[in-house]
């Protein structure tokens, strides 16, 4: 008897691939079998469909090209992994959702390939935090894209009040391989910065940061350092620390130690995260804009800031009300512990 999609996405234990490194098989099937409707009447009477599913392309770290370089190379498989995900989970309908400059790119391509099958595109508002998995939901909405409190999750209650089920474009192109069978434990690597070979790769997702270098022909012949997970969510990595596979989001951006002014890089972080938040939560609010005002000075009034700067990360990292505010400390910390 032949094996159905889910199955094979639990034997082929592919996690997704936005970074969290959740199990895909357990979040198709969560969305499978959730009840589709809602026990809020209201929001019994929004959207179409019983069911969601969404294809996050909307890639706003700097410095990463991943879904471009799919949407580019690859659109069939994408919208073939969506097919499938339409197939698997009964009375659903899909989007595609892209941020501002993939939609003017690929729309034409997308929707000649969707032809008549139930996905719609969706324009992603100008707000890095509109690609956070519970923000896009409230985005298509028509609400403000700002992060929901979890639990409930999207697999139980996600778009219009039903089960959503929320995955990375690559995801959807790898589930095409899967079902496909030639899915062998790669994944993609974007690899940007003071580096000869920029672009995507893909190798296997057990290769450590180092063999991706070597490989790629990007180990450079001067001093250097890495941010690996994202342009600014990404942590800093010097090269003794690079046997190991990466976690989260596979991104690795490689900086010249001689010519990085680091002092500029963190204020270019800063700026970003101040201007990129959703100011729903005052952790965020206050917390980033406070980073964003002490790196705005200068190099040693920075450094004899350092404790007033990890009691902001703490505060970030614990009661911070999505991932954003999490993850925004790791910059800095680890290029404060390891650059100074």
């Amino acid at each position: 008897m032949a094996k159905d999609i889910i199955q094979k996405l639990k034997d082929s234990r592919l996690i997704g691939r936005s970074g969290s490194g959740f199990p895909v098989w357990q979040k198709w099937q969560a969305v499978k079998s959730a009840t589709a409707s809602h026990p809020l009447p209201l929001l019994r009477s929004f959207g179409e469909a019983r069911k969601y599913i969404i294809c996050n392309a909307s890639e706003g770290e700097p410095l990463v090209g991943k879904d471009k370089y799919l949407l580019e190379k690859y659109p069939q498989e994408v919208i073939n992994g969506l097919k499938i995900a339409l197939k698997t989970i009964h009375h659903s309908q899909a989007y595609i959702y892209l941020n501002k400059d993939y939609f003017q790119l690929f729309k034409k391509t997308l929707e000649g390939l969707i032809g008549n099958l139930p996905i719609k595109l969706f324009e992603k508002p100008f707000s890095y935090i509109a690609g956070e998995e519970t923000s896009l939901l409230n985005a298509i909405e028509g609400k403000r894209p700002e992060p929901r409190i979890k639990p409930p999750y999207p697999t139980q209650i996600g778009l219009f009040g039903k089960p959503t089920l929320v995955n990375n474009i690559e995801t959807f192109y790898w589930v095409s391989k899967i079902d496909q069978g030639e899915y062998q434990g790669n994944r993609f690597y974007s690899i940007e910065g003071d580096t000869k070979n920029r672009g995507v790769f893909e190798l296997p997702e057990t290769d450590t940061i180092k063999q991706i270098l070597e490989k790629t022909d990007n180990i450079p012949p001067f001093p250097y350092f890495v941010q690996v997970g994202g342009g600014a969510c990404g942590a800093i990595m010097l090269p003794n620390e690079l046997n190991q596979p990466i976690k989260g989001a596979g991104s690795i951006i490689v900086f010249d130690k001689n010519k990085t002014d680091v002092y500029q890089l963190m204020r270019g972080w800063a700026k970003f995260f101040h201007q990129n938040n959703c100011n729903q939560c005052s952790p965020c609010r206050e917390g980033l804009y406070r980073i964003f005002e002490l790196m705005g000075q200068d190099k040693e009034k920075i450094l004899s800031e350092k404790t007033k700067l990890y009691d902001i990360f703490a505060a970030l990292e614990k009661t911070s009300l999505c991932p954003l505010g999490r993850l925004a400390t790791a910059p800095f910390k680890t290029a404060l512990q390891k650059l100074f």
